[in-house]
C-alpha cells in the first residue's frame, strides 16, 4: 500500500461512529424548564437558489409590481388568483396550507429582508446565510450549531438534527448532531440490521450503540408509509422529507432542533405565475410545511419553523420569463408559537429609484434581526451571545421583537 493509499483508508467503524446518520445524541444543552410547561422546538429550512420573494408573497398593491414582473405577476383576480394576505400583500396560490395558517395567525411574512451579503453569488451567499457572519469565506460553523452552545442550562434535554445526505452549513460547528436522511437506495432487510447489530454488541459495543440509534431513528423517521418513492420529484421529496423530520421530532426524547435544505430555487428561465416550475416548488415547500404540523402534533403549538434563502431576485423578468439574481426578498415563519397573521414590512417601494441598484427589491430588514428575536424569545439566548457568537459583531443589530409568543 503506497502513502496516498494508506492515507485515506478509512475502517467502517471510524465511517460508522463518525457519519452524521449514526452519530450519537451526545451534545445535551438544556433548555430552563418554564413555568407554562412550553418546550419549544425550532425548523430551519434553507431554500438554496435564491427564492423570487415578490413572486411568493407579491405586492400587487405596489404600482409598479405588474409592470416589472410582467408575464408571470400575480394577480388578486382570474382563475388562478393570488391569495390576499391583506389589502398590499398576496400569497401565491400554491400555498393554501401557509394561507391557512395565517389565517389562524400561526404564519407570518417578513418582507424586503436579506442578508448583509450584497454581491450575487450563490456560494457566497449560501456562505452568509448560514454561517451567520457578514461576509463569506469566514468560518466553517453555522450560527444556528453556535446556538447550540448558547442554550441555557436547565430541565430539559435537547438535541440537534441534520436532516439530509449532509449536514447543512447552518448546523455544522462544535456542537455534534444527530443526522437523517430519506432512503433513495433499497433498505437492507431488517434480519440483515438485526444479525449486523448482534455481531457488534459481541465484537464493537460503541459501534453497536451508534448502529442502535441509527437505526431507532430510521424507524422512528420513514415507519412503512414513508418509504422514498423512485423517481419521487422535488414537491415530494419534500414533503416526505419534513414528515419524516416531524416523526423525529415528536418524540418526547427527540431533537427540539433541526435544519435541512431544500434545492431547486434558481428559476433564471421559465419561473411561471401563478402556474409552472415556482408554483410546483412552492407547492412543495407548503406541503412540506403541512407535514411538519401535523407530524409534529401537539408539539405544534411550541414550534417555530423559519424559512429563508441566501438573497432574492431581480424585480424585472428577464427574456426567458425568468429571474436573475437579485437582493431583497422574504422569509416566513410558521409554527403554533408565532405570533402571525400580518406581512411585517418597512416596504421600500418599486420605483426605479427605489430599487436596489437599479434592478432589485431594497432590503429594508436584516434577517438576522428576526433569527435573534426567535432564537431570545423562543429559545432563551441572551443578546450577548446572540452578539458576540451566535451572528459575530452584530450588536448594531437588535432582535426584531414580538415574533413569537
Amino acid at each position: 500500500m503506497d502513502f496516498c493509499e494508506s492515507r485515506f483508508v478509512i475502517s467502517r467503524r471510524a465511517l460508522l461512529l463518525g457519519g452524521a446518520s449514526f452519530a450519537a445524541w451526545a451534545y445535551v444543552p438544556r433548555f430552563a424548564a418554564a413555568a407554562d410547561g412550553r418546550d419549544p422546538r425550532l425548523i430551519v429550512v434553507i431554500l438554496r437558489g435564491a427564492l423570487d420573494g415578490l413572486a411568493t408573497v407579491a405586492p400587487v398593491g405596489d404600482p409598479d409590481y405588474a409592470g416589472l414582473h410582467g408575464a408571470i405577476a400575480l394577480s388578486a383576480d382570474g382563475p388562478h388568483a393570488a391569495i390576499m394576505l391583506d389589502s398590499f400583500f398576496a400569497l401565491h396560490p400554491s400555498m393554501p396550507e401557509f394561507a391557512r395558517m395565517y389565517r389562524q395567525k400561526q404564519a407570518a411574512v417578513i418582507h424586503a429582508v436579506s442578508t448583509p451579503y450584497r454581491d450575487r453569488s450563490h456560494f457566497d451567499g449560501q456562505d452568509v446565510l448560514e454561517s451567520g457572519f457578514a461576509g463569506p469565506g469566514r468560518v466553517q460553523s453555522g450560527w444556528l450549531n453556535r446556538a447550540l452552545e448558547g442554550l441555557p442550562r436547565g430541565g430539559r434535554v435537547t438535541n440537534a438534527l441534520a436532516v439530509g445526505a449532509t449536514t447543512p452549513l447552518v448546523l455544522r460547528g462544535a456542537a455534534p448532531t444527530v443526522g437523517w436522511a430519506p432512503a433513495n437506495l433499497p433498505r437492507a432487510a431488517d434480519d440483515t440490521a438485526s444479525r449486523l447489530l448482534d455481531l457488534y454488541r459481541h465484537r464493537d459495543p460503541a459501534l453497536a450503540s451508534a448502529l442502535s440509534q441509527g437505526l431507532q431513528l430510521e424507524k422512528t423517521a420513514v415507519g412503512e408509509d414513508i418509504k422514498a418513492k423512485a423517481g419521487a420529484n422535488n414537491a415530494g421529496m419534500m414533503r416526505q422529507v419534513a414528515r419524516g423530520a416531524a416523526k423525529v421530532m415528536a418524540a418526547d426524547d427527540g431533537p427540539r432542533i433541526a435544519a435541512l435544505a431544500f434545492d431547486g430555487w434558481d428559476t433564471h428561465a421559465n419561473e411561471g405565475g401563478p402556474v409552472g416550475r415556482l408554483a410546483q416548488l412552492l407547492s412543495g415547500l407548503d406541503g412540506a410545511l403541512g407535514e411538519f404540523e401535523s407530524g409534529l402534533g401537539e408539539r405544534w403549538r411550541d414550534t417555530v419553523v423559519v424559512v429563508a434563502t441566501e438573497f432574492g431576485r431581480t424585480a424585472r423578468i428577464n427574456g426567458t420569463e425568468g429571474t436573475d439574481h437579485g437582493t431583497g426578498t422574504i422569509a416566513l415563519l410558521a409554527g403554533g408559537a408565532v405570533k402571525g397573521g400580518r406581512v411585517i414590512a418597512d416596504w421600500p417601494g418599486l420605483k426605479p429609484a427605489n430599487l436596489y441598484e437599479g434592478r432589485d427589491l431594497a432590503p429594508t430588514a436584516d434577517l438576522r434581526a428576526p433569527l435573534k428575536g426567535i432564537l431570545r424569545d423562543h429559545l432563551g439566548l441572551s443578546e450577548s451571545v446572540l452578539a458576540t457568537n451566535v451572528f459575530p459583531d452584530s450588536a448594531s443589530v437588535k432582535p426584531m421583537p414580538g415574533l413569537v409568543g
